[in-house]
């Protein structure tokens, strides 16, 4: 890496912790081993009246218990898009091996990014029902209140961040700047949704839906397919991974954050390719030492040529491979850059490159290595992760794999 060496272990932010719900997997552990195999997690949809439309498919989360990792909490009182943030941060906290002491001694932020916040629940108040319960919990501020709750936090910042399908990137990033200022000790981020009628039905109405399966970059996409679920991070400062013997997955490098807001829905080339120099110049990596991209990906025309070409922009005529965790997970919409920011982490890890499945042939004006269809092993350095969002709002994470301690 060039730049300035990020030698002092207090400003040096590492990831300790990731809990995964997903349509390929539930538990980091699934999710991890349906990345590898190039699961499909696409179906029909269950989780609301699909009648009247040509074609329903998504990607669901099957075999989801709440009570199985809430502990404190009545799954009950959560909203859908709670459930799995707080599931998650829970799967997170185990995997970080943080014990109730570590996670009360100091201040911790949560941030939890969205795009619908709790809408199924919506839907069913604006449908006419009057449910106390459903009141009470369909406000999006309860995806991290809750999960404070859920710890029983008291000296925390608890926020929800509502930029849509970039908003996974968004919490990531504000997580790594407070603790790389050590304004918190412990910092759980990453973003949640769950399947909704209204989100279907407006990517319906705009011709993006696919009939079958989500295919990013190739000849022949149609769209993308809703989804849902969570992912969260425990980012921490070195220094602290250190002194409590932590296994360290990756390491956060920067970020980059910007909107251009361009046009409500399309994607501009030049935004999203400075957002991408934004986020390489922060993590003081330059764009050859790039080792794979995870692109935003989401098999429409628009996104998959205008993201191509920005990093054919930034990276030049022979850019990393590039992949779509989407043709697997689906869109997740605010959990999408979170799970694809632990699809990164494992893949540094593990040492190996998820691949973008559903291929059948490389669209020529996308031009990118893919990864069709088959994971392939890969000693990777540094990934970098795309979020791309309505609006012209665009975040890009850069991981590294953990290297130690420089001398």
């Amino acid at each position: 890496m060039t730049g300035q060496p990020k030698t002092d272990p207090a400003r040096r932010v590492v990831i300790t912790g990731a809990g995964a719900i997903s349509s390929i997997g539930v538990g980091t552990a699934e999710f991890l081993a349906g990345l590898r195999a190039g699961r499909s997690g696409a179906g029909p949809i269950t989780a609301f009246d699909t009648t009247g439309f040509d074609h329903a498919n998504g990607c669901e989360v099957t075999g989801f218990e709440p009570e199985r990792w809430i502990e404190r909490l009545d799954p009950v009182e959560l909203g859908p898009a709670a459930r799995f943030a707080v599931a998650a941060a829970r799967m997170a906290a185990a995997d970080a091996r943080l014990t109730p002491r570590e996670l009360t001694a100091g201040h911790v932020l949560v941030s939890v990014g969205t795009t619908d916040g709790e809408t199924r629940d919506l839907d069913r108040l604006v449908a006419g029902e009057t449910d106390p319960a459903v009141e009470r919990r369909a406000s999006p501020a309860r995806m991290a209140t809750s999960v404070a709750r859920e710890f029983a936090l008291t000296d925390v910042e608890a926020m929800t961040v509502p930029t849509a399908c970039a908003a996974g990137n968004y919490a990531i990033g504000y997580g790594f700047d407070a603790i790389r200022a050590g304004e918190a000790d412990l910092a759980f981020c990453g973003g949640a949704d769950a399947s909704c009628l209204k989100t279907f039905a407006g990517f319906y109405r705009l011709g993006t839906i696919a009939p079958d399966y989500c295919r990013p970059f190739d000849v022949g996409r149609k769209g993308i397919l809703t989804s849902e679920g969570a992912g969260m991070l425990v980012l921490e400062s070195l220094a602290s991974a250190l002194s409590r013997g932590a296994r360290i997955h990756a390491e956060v490098l920067g970020y980059g954050l910007n909107c251009d807001a361009h046009h409500q829905v399309a994607p501009l080339r030049e935004s999203v390719a400075d957002c991408m120099r934004l986020a390489l110049a922060d993590a003081g990596v330059q764009p050859r030492e790039v080792d794979l991209v995870s692109a935003h990906g989401t098999g429409t025309q628009a996104n998959d040529r205008t993201e191509a070409g920005a990093i054919h922009e930034v990276f030049g005529d022979r850019p990393p491979r590039t992949v779509s965790m989407k043709s697997m997970l689906g869109h997740s919409m605010g959990a999408a850059s979170a799970l694809a920011a632990i699809g990164c982490t494992l893949a540094l890890e593990h040492g190996f490159i998820p691949p973008t499945v559903n291929h059948v042939e490389t669209d020529p004006e996308c031009g990118l290595d893919c990864v069709p269809n088959q994971a392939v092993a890969a000693d990777l350095r540094i990934v970098q992760n795309n979020g791309l969002a309505f609006g012209g709002n665009n975040s890009v994470v850069v991981f590294g794999r953990y290297e130690g301690v420089a001398a």
